[in-house]
């Protein structure tokens, strides 16, 4: 049997759970002081302060590090990985700790993960990052050689339900076409095609959402971002943080705005209907990709327990393919039941090398 022990930080918390095999034994979710947080310059520097509420964690819950077989980490924001896992080296600890990823607290759970395995001889392994897919060259290119196309989606909850769904029809994951929308604080959508995310629709270049602006017209975006009212933090904070519904509507919360809409608000029921149709229109950019074959159209996230929002969308799309509902956040699932699959080598991870010339 195998005991694995899984990490998944936020930007304000640290999610913590041990599996024996593919049974939870227990999960905490550790809040920490965003005043305690905001004394770190960068990220990586907070790797001490997590690492003391995980060795707690252990100790309060009777396990001994050397009873784990292996580690698993979330995945950062660092461009050009694999769908699936990589086992933690030196070369992706400097990676993720450095310039090469985007600032992201997910950056640090493989190097949490490193810390902990590697004097203990075990293996670490991060599991479908953020940035995990294999797009086509094609699908790379913008409209400016300046930019380069990267993946951004939540690969590591998109990924898990594709291959659940693919359970739960009697096929291979490999063998169908999927189309995943992931409803949370962010939106990304992602076609799932011969085994691998082959194109993507980032929470940066689609729907809005809960928080997110999404995509934006570029030439308004570029007159704000130079008329001397907003600072370059002010654009991050209104893109990411404060847009959306949140902008909107002065909240986040999908039970608040049902709520709001039950009580009569059109302003509330027009944003909200927006947002499924912005879902809706990703969706049917994605199918154009597959060239309409698709198998089936799958909404997992926390909002996909709105039925008011699924039905929206369904409405807009069950004409391209059956639409499956799969809601919730399954992050800490997919990560250990990927981790199990590498120790019994049902899957290989893969291995992370350094570009060429690169300097910490």
């Amino acid at each position: 049997m195998y005991l694995q022990l899984i990490i998944n930080p936020g930007s304000t918390s640290t999610k913590l759970a041990l599996y024996r095999d593919e049974e939870k034994i227990v999960q905490e979710d550790v809040t920490h002081d965003s005043a305690e947080l905001a004394k770190y310059k960068d990220i990586v520097d907070q790797v001490p302060l997590r690492m003391a509420f995980i060795q707690d964690f252990l100790t309060r819950h009777n396990v001994k590090p050397e009873e784990l077989s292996c580690v698993m980490g979330r995945g950062g924001l660092l461009p050009g990985l694999k769908a699936g896992g990589y086992r933690m080296n030196e070369d992706l600890k400097i990676a993720l700790g450095g310039d090469l990823s985007s600032p992201h607290a997910s950056n640090i759970g493989g190097i949490l993960a490193y810390e902990i395995a590697k004097p203990l001889g075990i293996p670490a392994y991060i599991y479908d990052a953020v940035t995990s897919a294999e797009l086509p060259h094609l699908a790379r290119i913008t409209g400016t050689p300046a930019v380069y196309r990267n993946s951004f989606c939540h690969a590591l909850n998109s990924r898990a339900q594709a291959i659940r769904y693919a359970g739960q029809a009697g096929k291979a994951y490999k063998d169908m076409r999927l189309i995943v929308a992931h409803l949370g604080g962010g939106i990304s959508l992602s076609v799932h095609q011969d085994g691998r995310i082959v194109e993507t629709i980032g929470d940066d270049e689609g729907p809005f959402s809960p928080e997110r602006a999404g995509a934006i017209p570029a030439l308004e975006l570029i007159k704000m971002c130079f008329s001397g009212k907003y600072t370059a933090a002010d654009m991050k904070k209104m893109m990411r943080g404060k847009g959306g519904m949140m902008a909107y509507l002065g909240t986040s919360d999908a039970r608040v705005i049902e709520k709001m809409i039950a009580d009569g608000d059109e302003k509330a029921k027009e944003i909200y209907q927006a947002q499924a149709y912005q879902v809706a229109k990703g969706i049917g950019l994605l199918s154009a990709t597959m060239k309409g074959q698709v198998d089936a159209i799958i909404l997992t996230g926390g909002m996909a327990y709105s039925k008011m929002l699924t039905a929206w969308i369904t409405e807009y799309v069950s004409y391209i393919a059956p639409v499956v509902v799969l809601a919730g956040e399954n992050e800490m699932e997919a990560l250990a039941f990927g981790g199990l699959r590498m120790l019994k080598g049902e899957e290989l991870p893969n291995t992370y090398t350094l570009p060429e010339g690169y300097k910490a």
